[in-house]
């Protein structure tokens, strides 16, 4: 099990989750509700679950599992969000996946980029994993800005790749592996040096992602 450690960077703070989180954490979920549900993963099978402590504790023993890093983001202290480390696979792989939100009335304060930012150098240079990726929705302008800030190249478009807001959905999706950046990816994005031209998005992903996919009738 990787030890899940507290970063810091100015204001903002990631930290392991705990249980005592669940009622903040509900809090901003509940407030958050419009602001959040289109980019919420679902259960194609079976209905979300809003059991708040329940899935810390997954996430939790997800994480005594070796599979991910649960954090929650905080600014100045208060609760502001979640980021979580998943699909962590070491050996020839090397690599793990980043996803993350942040409550809409700390949005502007750079919590987000700087949380992703201390979470893929730990997993670098902390846990010594070699690639890190981020898919995000093509209509989560936001998100893609966090990723445009930190310099994180795309790779193209994933066709219904992930189940949010209740159907299958079209992702780009961005990485950087360790060799890149040895400074860290922190530490060239505080220099001024993150090249964002490096997550532009090709005109024709974006007009094929504006374009459902056919999808034959079952018969």
């Amino acid at each position: 099990m990787p030890t899940i450690p507290s970063l810091s960077e100015g204001d903002v703070t990631i930290r392991p989750i705990r249980a005592r989180d669940s009622r903040a954490l509900e809090r901003e979920l509940v407030d958050n509700r419009g602001w959040l549900r289109q980019w919420e993963a679902t259960n194609p099978h079976g209905p979300l679950s809003f059991d708040v402590r329940s899935n810390i504790r997954s996430l939790q023993a997800n994480a005594r599992a070796g599979l991910g890093l649960p954090f929650a983001m905080d600014y100045r202290g208060e609760f502001a969000g979640q980021l979580n480390v998943s699909s962590i696979s070491y050996g020839s792989l090397g690599c793990a996946t980043i996803g993350y939100w942040v409550a809409e009335r700390f949005a502007g304060h750079n919590i987000t980029p700087i949380g992703v930012a201390l979470a893929t150098d730990h997993c670098f240079f902390g846990l010594g994993l070699h690639r890190m990726e981020i898919c995000i929705r093509p209509e989560n302008e936001p998100s893609l800005r966090v990723v445009q800030k930190l310099g994180f190249r795309y790779e193209g478009l994933r066709r219904r790749y992930i189940h949010i807001n209740g159907d299958w959905r079209d992702h780009f999706c961005f990485a950087l592996t360790v060799d890149e950046l040895p400074q860290g990816v922190l530490r060239r994005w505080l220099d001024g040096n993150a090249p964002e031209a490096d997550a532009h998005i090709p005109a024709a992903d974006r007009t094929k992602a504006a374009t459902p996919l056919r999808i034959p009738p079952r018969r």
